[in-house]
C-alpha cells in the first residue's frame, strides 16, 4: 500500500500516549510535581489524565496495571468524517477495530473517535472534537504539548506502510536506525526505530524555548533525576534535547526549536545522515546517551519485578 492511497491531511496531530504502570501514585507524582504536567479532568479510579501548558485536553494517560508497558497513542483527525474514512481503510486492510466510531466519554474529554489495533498490536485511538482547555498555563518552565513519539518495531517495513500508506504520514528523513515521519509542519511527529518488539523508545514534550528547556531540566535535577543525555541538538529535525527517565523506566524528552518543513522538504537518506559532520549532537557537546537511557530507548529498562 502506498502513500497515493491515503489523504495526507486526515491526521491532524499527536494528542497523547498511554502507559500501563505498576505504581500509579509514583508515576502521577513524577509527571505532575517533577516533569511539569497538570491533572486533566476529574479523578478516576485506576487511571490518570495529565495535560501540558497548552489547550490539548491531555497528553499522557497513566493506567494502573500489573506491569510497566507502553500501550498506544492517540491521534487527532482533521474532521469527524476522517475518523470514519480511516477506520474503513484500516478495516479493509485487515486491522482489528476494537472500538468502532462513536461518541467518547466526557470524562476523557469527549469528542468522536475509534480505537484500532495496528501493526504489532499498537493501540491507536483516532479522535476528533475532544474538549480543549480554555486557558493556557503560564509556567514557561513546563511543557507546552506532546510533540512526538519514537516507537521501536520488529516489523519495521510494515509499520512504515501502516503510517504512510494508510494514515497518510510523510517521510522526512531516514537514518540507519530510524525513519522520521510527519503529519504537519513539525519535522517529525512519529519516528520508527529498529527494535526487538513494539515498545516506546521515548516520548518528547515541546518547551517554549531553550531557556524554558533549561529551567525545566533544572527542576528535574533538583528532584534527583539525572539528565541522561543532553543538552544537545539533534541531526534530523535539528531540535534541542534533554532526556530523562521516569520512575518505571520510560524515556522522556524535553525538546524545542524543531525544524518546520513543508512538501518541498528533501528527504535525507541514511547515507546522508551517516556522513553528517557531527552526530549524534550537532553542537558536539552532548556525547552519547547514558547506558541507562540506552536501555530505556530499547524498551528494556522497565520496572517489572
Amino acid at each position: 500500500m502506498n502513500n497515493d492511497m491515503a489523504d495526507k491531511h486526515l491526521i491532524a496531530g499527536l494528542e497523547s500516549f498511554q502507559l500501563e504502570v505498576k505504581n500509579l501514585n509514583q508515576e502521577k507524582t513524577f509527571y505532575s510535581e517533577v516533569f511539569g504536567l497538570e491533572f486533566a479532568g476529574p479523578p478516576m479510579t485506576g487511571s490518570t489524565l495529565l495535560r501540558a501548558n497548552g489547550t490539548t485536553h491531555h497528553v499522557v494517560e497513566l493506567v494502573e496495571g500489573k506491569r510497566s508497558r507502553f500501550v498506544g497513542i492517540e491521534l487527532s483527525t482533521s474532521s469527524r468524517s476522517a475518523v470514519d474514512i480511516l477506520v474503513g481503510r484500516l478495516g479493509d486492510a485487515g486491522f482489528s477495530i476494537s472500538h468502532p466510531p462513536a461518541l467518547l466519554s466526557e470524562v476523557t474529554g469527549g469528542g468522536y473517535g475509534a480505537t484500532v489495533e495496528g501493526v504489532e498490536g499498537l493501540r491507536i485511538q483516532l479522535v476528533y472534537g475532544r474538549v480543549s482547555h480554555s486557558h493556557v498555563l503560564e509556567d514557561r518552565t513546563k511543557p507546552l504539548c506532546l510533540t512526538h513519539v519514537v516507537l521501536n518495531s520488529n516489523e519495521f517495513e510494515r509499520q512504515i506502510n501502516f503510517f504512510v500508506g494508510i494514515l497518510g504520514f510523510r517521510v522526512s528523513d531516514i537514518t540507519e536506525r530510524m525513519t522520521f515521519l510527519r503529519c504537519g509542519a513539525d519535522h517529525h511527529t512519529v519516528a520508527l526505530a529498529h527494535g526487538d518488539s513494539m515498545s516506546l523508545n521515548h516520548a518528547a514534550f515541546a518547551m517554549e524555548d531553550f531557556d524554558s528547556l533549561m529551567y525545566g531540566s533544572g527542576r528535574l535535577l533538583e528532584f534527583g533525576h539525572a539528565i541522561e543525555w543532553g543538552p544537545g541538538r539533534h541531526g534530523p529535525g535539528n531540535n534541542v534535547f534533554c532526556y530523562f527517565i521516569d520512575p518505571e523506566g520510560f524515556a522522556v524528552e524535553y525538546t524545542t526549536d524543531m525544524d518546520q518543513v513543508d512538501e518541498s522538504y528533501e528527504v535525507g537518506s541514511a547515507e546522508y545522515w551517516t556522513n553528517f559532520p557531527k552526530r549524534p549532537c550537532r553542537w558536539g557537546v552532548a556525547g552519547k546517551p547514558s547506558e541507562k537511557l540506552a536501555m530505556a530507548f530499547a524498551g528494556k529498562g522497565l520496572i517489572n519485578d
